[in-house]
This record gives structure tokens, sequence and C-alpha cells, in this order.
């Protein structure tokens, strides 16, 4: 413990950023650890306090707080347009795609959906665990529950509870779900110019569901 002092800290927390080229944001995660530990040691080693408060007195790091990306309503439309729904695997998109546009819900969630997490009749939701294994239900429009009833009529290839299969009935991993995605904005980009500045991904469909619920003038997704 006397190795422990400001006088080692603050060259490590150089290094971190210096060295080994990680941002302000780690830092400060790292710095947020060490402030813990110093914490603590104070009740167990209160002579030494002085020097904890050292360490304590470091500051954070001012980092530039990256602009949430968000897909502006016309984008929305024209990407759930973009599958093709003469095919099975266009009208599987076509469904995953509203459903994730509609609830926001997280890739994880999105992969492991089956069909006994939806309930479309009474007052329709869809259930889901998200972090922590936390189970919630989230509501459905009337126009993702027509999509997705159509979609619970599909025949599938095997015998399965996956809500979105592959050809072959197993769930859709999340590369499989980022690439989906990302071929349909590629096929937009030219008819759709202001996906050109956007890189679209699974989270920004989730940042796209929050805004769609901040215009209807609801705060936030869980």
């Amino acid at each position: 413990m006397s190795d422990f002092t400001a006088d080692l800290i603050a060259p490590f927390l150089n290094h971190i950023e210096q060295q080994r080229g990680n941002g302000a944001r780690t830092r400060n995660v790292r710095l947020t650890a060490i402030r813990s530990f110093c914490q603590f040691a104070c009740l167990h080693e209160p002579e030494r306090c002085i020097h904890f408060q050292r360490i304590l007195a470091i500051p954070y790091k001012h980092h530039v707080r990256r602009e949430v990306n968000f897909l502006a309503r016309t984008e929305i439309e024209k990407l759930l347009a973009a599958p093709d729904r003469s095919t099975w695997i266009g009208r599987r998109d076509h469904a995953l795609l509203i459903l994730a546009v509609q609830t926001g819900l997280r890739l994880s969630e999105l992969t492991t959906l089956r069909r006994t997490s939806l309930v479309l009749d009474g007052s329709p939701h869809v259930r889901c665990f998200g972090k922590g294994r936390k189970e919630r239900c989230i509501p459905l429009t009337k126009q993702t529950v027509t999509v997705l009833r159509v979609w619970l009529k599909e025949p599938t290839c095997a015998d399965t509870d996956v809500l979105f299969p592959t050809l072959r009935g197993g769930p859709l991993s999340a590369d499989a779900v980022q690439h989906l995605l990302r071929k349909y904005v590629e096929q937009l980009r030219q008819t759709c110019p202001s996906l050109n500045s956007k890189r679209v991904s699974p989270h920004v469909l989730r940042h796209s569901a929050a805004m769609e619920l901040l215009h209807a003038g609801v705060d936030s997704i869980p």
C-alpha cells in the first residue's frame, strides 16, 4: 500500500491515453474504479488517508459526447419497404425490422425472441428478457400486430419456435441481423441520399425508436 500513491496513479492514467491509445472515457472508467478502492481503503488504513485523498483529487478528463444517430421517419419508411416481400426471407426481414423500429428492442433481445413471446390479442405486446435477465413487456402498434399476424402464418423449414429463424430453423445470429440491415441500407443509399452520411446499425434502430417515442410525447424506452 505504500506504493499506492498519486505519483503512481497519475502516470498510469497517462499511459492509458498516450501509450495504449485509449480515449478519455476509458481513462475515466479506470479512475472511477481507483477512486472507489481509495474510499474503501480509507476505512481500513486511516493513517494513509492523506495519500488516498491526493488520488481522489485527480480530476476526470472531459470528453466530447457522440451525437446520437437515428433515422428520420422518411428513412424508416424506406427501410421497412426495402425487403422483397415476395420471398420468405424478405417477409421475415420486414417483420423483424418493423418490430425493431417500433419497440426499440436490443439486438440480443431480437435474436432470442420466440413465437410465444408475442401476445397479439387483447393488449398486444412482446415479452422479452433484457439486461440482468429482467423481463419486460412492450406494447405493439396496430401496424406491427398486422405484420406479425401475417408472419406467424408463414411456414417454416423446421419445427421451430424461433420468431425470426434462419432457413434451417435456428435463431438468427447477431452478425446475420447486422448483415441484413447493412444490405438493405446499401440498397437505399442511391434513392435515399441522407443515408450516405449515416452508419446504420441495430443500435441506431433502437435510437430511432426512442426518437419516435419522444416525438409522441414519451420520455424514453427501457
